[in-house]
Order: structure tokens, then sequence, then C-alpha cells
């Protein structure tokens, strides 16, 4: 995997050799464009893996990321490119004093630059206004759950406890909807449902729906699911995880690869079908039909705008990363939800079990994250709770077109390799 993965670096780097001492708008449009092509292409290949985009660095600096509404994540990964293309161009002019080339270049970056950032102001100074219905209490919960336990037999009793005592206390704010995280059930749903019933139980006690994820067995397949509990404990709908993770959930190419069984323990997950919008069967959290992506499922922006366009109104991402142990991971992830909130401006809840777990509005901003008193958000158990409120979806342009972006990229770059072999022609 480290080899395949490195092997997009080192084309990106063939690919742009012959570009970078010929003319500024080869180097400003042709460099950026073929790294974004590169990046779209990690992906989407091989199942894709869509990690730590260039442009997920940014995931903090808001003014820039609100480009992403109409190019998606690729169009900040373009800018960041684009801009330590123009850095390197300038120092280069400098060197050689080709003047008009450096002010033709200093002036597209600062042209680019204030566009962007006037578009980012613009939308960051009038945020969506939500509508006037009820906003909707909802409940993050974060169990935090050390990897060693979690399927551990003499640590399920354990597990369930944790849970329902940090939901307890969540309670006492009164929320409409509580959601817990990927996988919070220590067991397989079907095949020991004495802890599902505990947990039914306990929902129809205190009369509050309840979002969980589970793995569920169904025609002897195995499934990563989310399962929405109404108030009154009864399963009224479930979400099946659509993109598995190649190598964790499942092998690529089993019979070829059928070796990695000997080597790490993989799960053998089926991978589900529908495109699930959830909605409470009443109160107030009826009124924000929502969908969930479970894991990585964040990382794929075509997920999310399916269930936009299929009427989801808020995104949940429910994920287990205790996996990533004390290190920057479970904020790289993060950092992909920020991304797909922007992209379709909605509301995103997360529920991770070790973290980060917390609130993003569809500006992009972070919300009521969970933390300790020392401002911890990972390895740490808690809850939070806000109002979220209903704002109007599936408006953007990258919600209504996707990836237009890239067709973009590419057609700039075939323009450039056309115009480059008429000119060597001459």
């Amino acid at each position: 995997m480290v080899i395949y993965l490195a092997l997009y670096f080192a084309v990106f780097g063939l690919a742009i050799r012959p570009c970078t001492r010929h003319s500024t708008p080869c180097v400003l449009i042709f460099i950026p464009s073929v790294w974004v092509m590169l990046e779209y292409a990690r992906s989407h290949l091989l199942t894709g893996f869509p990690w730590a985009l260039l442009g997920y660095s940014q995931y903090r600096n808001l003014a820039v990321i609100q480009i992403a509404d109409i190019t998606g994540a690729w169009g900040v990964s373009f800018l960041i490119m684009l801009v330590n293309a123009a850095i390197v161009e300038i120092i280069w002019s400098l060197r050689t004093r080709l003047w008009p080339r450096l002010k033709i270049t200093a002036i597209s970056v600062i042209l680019l630059l204030s566009l962007v950032l006037s578009y980012g102001y613009f939308h960051l100074s009038t945020s969506p206004a939500p509508d006037d219905r009820q906003p909707i209490r909802i409940s993050v919960i974060q169990g935090n759950i050390p990897q060693r336990l979690k399927w551990n037999i003499s640590a399920r009793n354990f597990v369930i406890s944790r849970y329902l005592d940090l939901t307890e206390e969540a309670l006492k704010g009164s929320p409409s909807l509580i959601i817990w995280p990927e996988a919070a059930l220590p067991v397989v749903a079907e095949e020991e449902p004495e802890y599902l019933r505990i947990v039914a139980s306990y929902v129809k006690s205190v009369k509050k729906p309840l979002l969980l994820g589970a793995v569920t067995l169904r025609g002897g397949d195995y499934y990563n699911s989310a399962l929405l509990l109404s108030r009154e404990g009864q399963l009224v709908r479930r979400y099946d995880k659509v993109h598995l993770v190649p190598f964790g959930e499942y092998i690529p190419l089993r019979n070829l690869l059928s070796f990695l069984e000997t080597i790490a323990p993989i799960g053998d997950i089926a991978a589900g079908k529908e495109y699930t919008v959830f909605r409470v069967s009443d109160g107030p959290a009826s009124q924000l039909p929502f969908s969930v992506l479970i894991c990585f499922e964040d990382l794929f922006p075509e997920l999310s705008r399916q269930f936009i366009n299929r009427g989801a109104r808020a995104l949940v991402n429910i994920t287990n990363d205790a996996w990533f142990g004390k290190t920057t991971s479970p904020y790289q992830h993060l950092s992909a939800s920020v991304f797909r909130a922007v992209e379709n401006r909605v509301p995103l809840a997360r529920a991770a079990n070790t973290g980060v777990s917390g609130f993003i509005d569809p500006c992009g901003r972070l919300i009521s994250l969970v933390a300790d008193n020392k401002g911890e958000n990972t390895f740490v158990q808690g809850y939070t709770t806000i109002d979220m409120r209903r704002y109007p979806a599936g408006n953007s342009l990258y919600t209504l077109y996707g990836d237009i972006f890239i067709i973009a990229c590419i057609a700039l770059v075939c323009i450039i390799l056309l115009l480059k072999k008429q000119a060597n022609k001459k």
C-alpha cells in the first residue's frame, strides 16, 4: 500500500518536470491541475483512498474553504498547489531577472487569492439562514472504549454500561435525539439479541430516540450498520455501510490476495446497497431528515451528495477511530467531515468512539466538541449537546453538479499540452 500510494507523487514529479521552466500560465495552471487530477484518481482507483487531501490541511482556515461549495475539496488543493508553484516561480524569476514573468505571477496570485477570500468572507458574514422551525436538540456520546475492549467478551457489560451512563448524563439537557458511535453495540445484534434488547428497553423507558452503530447479520451476511430506535424502543430504520474499508472490512481480489488473512484479522463485511435517509417518527427531531456516514465514508464526497440529493438535510458521521491511538489521525479524519458540511451547506454531527466528537455548521465551524477539563478531544469520555437548526440544502453548486472542477482541470491540462505540442512543431 505504501508503494502504491507513493506512485502518485512519482507520477506528479514526472508529469510536471517538462513544464517547470515554461510560461507562467503553464506553471500556475498545469501543475495544480495535474496534482488535483492525481488526488481524484487516488480517491477512486481500487475503491479509493482520499485520506489527507492537500485541501484538507486548511479545514480551520474558514475563509479559504468556502469555495468547496463550488469546487469541492479539490479547489482548495488546487489553490494550495498554485500558491506553492507561484512561490517557486517568483524565486526563479528573481534569480533570472525575468521581471515581466515575475509581475504576471504576482498579479495572478494576488487576484486569485483576493477572489477566494472575498467569496469566503462573504459566506461567513452571511451564513445560511435556518428556517423558522423549532431547533432540534441533539446529543452525541463519546464512549472512549479502548480497541482492546471493544470486542472482548468479558467487557460487554462494561461497554453497554458506559454508553448508558453517559446517555443518562446527556438526558439532563433534554435532547430530542441521541447518537452513539460506530459499532457501539459490543456484539453482533442478531447473534446475541439480549444486548440490543437492553438498549431498546432503556430507550423505551426514557422516551428518547437513539441512533447507534452495530454489526448486524442478515441472510448470512454481516453488515456495518447504523440503527435508529424510536422512543418506544422499536427499530424503525437501518443503514448498511455502502463503501467498505479495503483490507479492513473485506479483502479486494480475495482469490489473489487470500494470504492476507494470515497476516492480519480482516473482517468479512458485506456492502449495503441503499442510500438511507433517516426520519424520526415524532417530536422535534422529526423535522430533520438526516443520513449517516459510517467510519471513513465521510471521505467520499459523492456519498454525501447522494444523501443530500435524496432529501437529507443533515449528515451524521459515526466512527471508531480508536485504531489510530494518540496521533493526529482523528483530526485528519475530522477535517474531511468539515468539507462535507461546507460542500453541501448542511450541519454535520460526529459521534466518534475515542474522538473527535461534536458538531460542524454549514460553514465548517467546529461547534461544541467533546473535551475534558484540559481541552483534550481524543481518548476522553463524555457527551455534548446543541440545538441543531434545519437549513435549506441541496442548492450548492457542488451538491447539484458534483466534480465539474475536475472536468475543468482535465480540460486545462489537455489544452496546455496541445498548445505546447503546436509550439514545439514551430
